[in-house]
């Protein structure tokens, strides 16, 4: 094991910047779907309501191999038979799109839950001040319910993390891809992938540790 550490070492941890990387953009990608969604299952118009729902149901039902050999693979040859647009995707285009996606379902989820928790009655006096619609939902009830959602997104996060080793299957240089590539040359399955378990554990701790902290201090901030 400490051979693998002092001979890879340094590749593996590059490869967990790629994995970070990777997770970060599918997450601010992801909220920004999750954002037009959430907002789209709240308002009072039933069509908006229920294209999120479908959105929502249908990426929260296709696994997540599935959607990224469809955006990988799939969607540059639909591209090209349907409207002739020759375009083919990197490992990183790809995988961001593919975890904004996925995140951008569930997140929507949690956005929609954080604003139905604040109480009707904020909007009301809002509006009654004068405040348009969007304008109170901007200034009024989105930065109250945001303080409710910090913990969840974080949760979020470290679930698109773990979820980029999937990724590993489009060729994205990501932690399981590289560790993959020190197996066939070393031959060493079991010590690698206790490493990389162990590379997992300690980044996905401390997004934890974050996590519960974050609750923590909110929690005494509603008191």
């Amino acid at each position: 094991m400490t051979q693998i550490i002092g001979t890879y070492g340094s590749l593996l941890i590059s490869a967990m910047g790629q994995t970070l990387l990777l997770a970060l953009c599918g997450l601010f990608f992801g909220c920004i779907l999750g954002v037009i969604f959430g907002l789209a299952s709240v308002v009072d118009n039933k069509v908006t309501r229920a294209i999120s729902a479908v959105y929502v149901h249908i990426i929260r039902g296709v696994p997540m191999i599935v959607l990224a050999f469809f955006v990988f693979y799939g969607l540059p040859y639909g591209l090209r038979t349907i409207l002739g647009i020759r375009y083919t995707f990197s490992p990183l285009q790809a995988g961001t799109i593919c975890l904004a996606v996925n995140c951008g379902a569930y997140m929507s989820e949690i956005i929609r839950a954080g604003i139905q928790a604040i109480d009707p009655g904020q909007m009301e006096a809002a509006r009654s001040l004068g405040l348009s619609y969007w304008r109170s939902m901007f200034r009024v009830v989105l930065p109250q319910a945001i303080k409710n959602m910090i913990p969840s997104i974080v949760n979020q996060f470290i679930i698109t993390l773990k979820d980029t080793s999937i990724l590993s299957v489009i060729g994205f240089p990501e932690l399981v891809n590289k560790a993959q590539n020190v197996i066939a040359i070393t031959f060493k399955s079991f010590e690698t992938w206790a490493i990389v378990a162990v590379m997992y554990l300690i980044v996905i701790l401390i997004l934890q540790q974050v996590a519960n902290a974050l609750e923590r201090r909110l929690s005494r901030g509603r008191k």
